[in-house]
């Protein structure tokens, strides 16, 4: 799905350079939930910008789904992330003054999807992740864990390629947590391929391959035996 070499982020002002990401080489498969580890600064928010295409490199290369997009204008990375990758924030990011099945269907309104089938894709959706009965509800009518369902219901209903989870368990208890990294678990079962940002071991063994940074680099990879 995605493949980076001698991929480069640097940040630079007057006075100071920063290097935030330095040299990755990185491959991710279509179906496979990858789990990015390291302490904070080390590089792994930056790297999952730079995989949404919410940030450029500086160097290198990255090519998505046989595509080069290191060096793309904004508005073809735009294009390129609204048509293949779903997000699922820490802080959920639902709009409160609409209901549940609003927050969904919002996803849609940006890829001229015509009424009938949003209905039935946000109907699918929500059904799929277990709060198609709170549809109507607002999202302060909600607990924590039901409001990270329905971020990862709007993530979902575009049908994305790429799903990138960046602390999604990170404002929740841990009972909800929990049931927030078991949906993500099945989701991945069922086909989708996910890429996640923890600060939780326990949460990265949900993964199929924990990356762990450093400094801006990958300083090892490990795959959970099957």
């Amino acid at each position: 799905m995605l493949s980076m070499r001698e991929l480069s982020r640097v940040y630079r002002t007057e006075a100071v350079e920063t290097t935030a990401l330095d040299s990755i080489d990185l491959d991710i498969a279509d179906g496979e939930f990858v789990a990015i580890m390291g302490p904070s600064g080390c590089g792994k928010s930056t790297l999952l910008n730079v995989v949404g295409m919410l940030d450029s490199p500086t160097s290198g290369s990255y090519v998505f789904d046989g595509q080069e997009v290191a060096g793309l204008p904004e508005g073809k990375l735009a294009d390129v992330r609204k048509r293949n990758i779903g997000f699922i924030f820490q802080s959920f990011n639902l709009v409160d003054e609409l209901s549940v099945r609003e927050n969904v269907e919002l996803a849609l309104l940006y890829h001229d999807v015509p009424a009938a089938e949003r209905r039935r894709r946000v109907d699918e959706v929500m059904d799929k992740v277990g709060i198609a009965h709170r549809a109507k509800h607002r999202p302060s009518q909600l607990s924590g864990g039901q409001q990270q369902r329905v971020a990862v219901a709007r993530a979902l209903v575009g049908s994305p390629k790429l799903i990138l989870a960046d602390e999604p368990t990170g404002n929740l208890d841990t009972q909800h947590g929990e049931e927030v990294m078991k949906m993500l678990q099945q989701l991945n079962r069922e086909g989708s391929t996910i890429v996640m940002v923890t600060h939780s071991p326990a949460h990265a063994d949900y993964a199929g391959r924990v990356v762990n940074m450093l400094d801006g680099k990958i300083l090892i990879e490990r795959r959970r035996a099957a």
